[in-house]
């Protein structure tokens, strides 16, 4: 598509929103262009879709070619999310211009995670779940794709739907430090446990009578994870980290900071017991 300066912020910032934009900088007079244009137009075609090309007329669109800094065409300046985020100048040879392309061009599994986001920000969940299949089906091994169904599935409570992706994630993420994956554990976890455990009074009830049963304060603290009861669990596991840090393996700390990982969506909350938390163990 032909660009101008009254349709720019149409065609590539709001465009590149949906998928990146190629602007080409160009002019009838420029020999080189005449080789770079009928290239990109190829490969815009051969791509369907996963790229569009937007031509700026430099002689047709001065103001256009200043505030881009274009001194020499053809000038090449790639858009994605609203913004410039790559550019060349001169003729590329083809496989340069693929490699350009491919590195600006999400794959197919990144695509869907990305449209399953998107669907989940408007309240599609149905949706949302078609897309991370999708992306699992393009890229198995893509472990950030299925700790996003993982967390969906659990927050729709299909608590053994989700137990069953974890099997599938890869060594890499469960054996190693990832936070998110260990956010998930504990969720997991504290569900496991609260299942077998007795309501949140008679445990509450037991903290009282027992300061110092950290065994009850960790059942305590599980039990309001399980429940999204997150200022709860943080206070109990607090406690348990001030009376005995070492108590199983320090595992009142490390169950704090994956809460802190659950709770994101609470960030003045996760500040508030970080503080705390910095406090009781300096």
């Amino acid at each position: 598509m032909d660009t101008t300066l009254a349709t720019f912020e149409k065609d590539v910032i709001a465009g590149s929103t949906l998928a990146p934009v190629l602007v080409d900088f160009w002019a009838p007079w420029c020999g080189p262009c005449k080789t770079l244009s009928p290239m990109l137009e190829r490969l815009e075609a051969e791509y369907d879709g996963k790229w569009k090309l937007a031509k700026v007329n430099v002689d047709e669109n001065q103001e256009l070619a200043a505030h881009f800094q274009v001194r020499s065409i053809p000038h090449v300046v790639a858009f994605a999310d609203g913004r410039p985020v790559d550019q060349f100048i001169g003729v590329l040879p083809e496989g340069q211009l693929r490699a350009f392309l491919d590195r600006l061009v999400p794959n197919g599994a990144e695509a869907a995670r990305g449209a399953a986001a998107g669907a989940l920000a408007e309240g599609q969940r149905g949706e949302a779940y078609d897309y991370l299949k999708e992306a699992l089906a393009f890229d198995p091994g893509y472990d950030d794709a299925r700790m996003d169904l993982i967390e969906l599935l659990l927050a729709d409570s299909r608590v053994d739907e989700a137990r069953q992706q974890i099997d599938l994630l890869s060594p890499k993420t469960t054996q190693g430090i990832d936070a998110r994956f260990n956010a998930i554990r504990t969720r997991v976890d504290a569900l496991d446990a609260a299942a077998d455990l007795p309501p949140t009074d008679a445990l509450e009830a037991s903290v009282t009578e027992r300061p110092d049963d950290l065994d009850a304060r960790f059942d305590l603290a599980s039990a309001f994870i399980a429940r999204h009861k997150y200022e709860g669990a943080l206070e109990q596991l607090l406690e348990i980290v001030r009376r005995d840090r070492g108590y199983r393996d320090d595992i009142g700390r490390k169950t704090m900071l994956s809460v802190f990982d659950l709770a994101a969506h609470h960030p003045e909350l996760v500040a508030k017991w970080r503080r705390k938390l910095s406090a009781a163990l300096f």
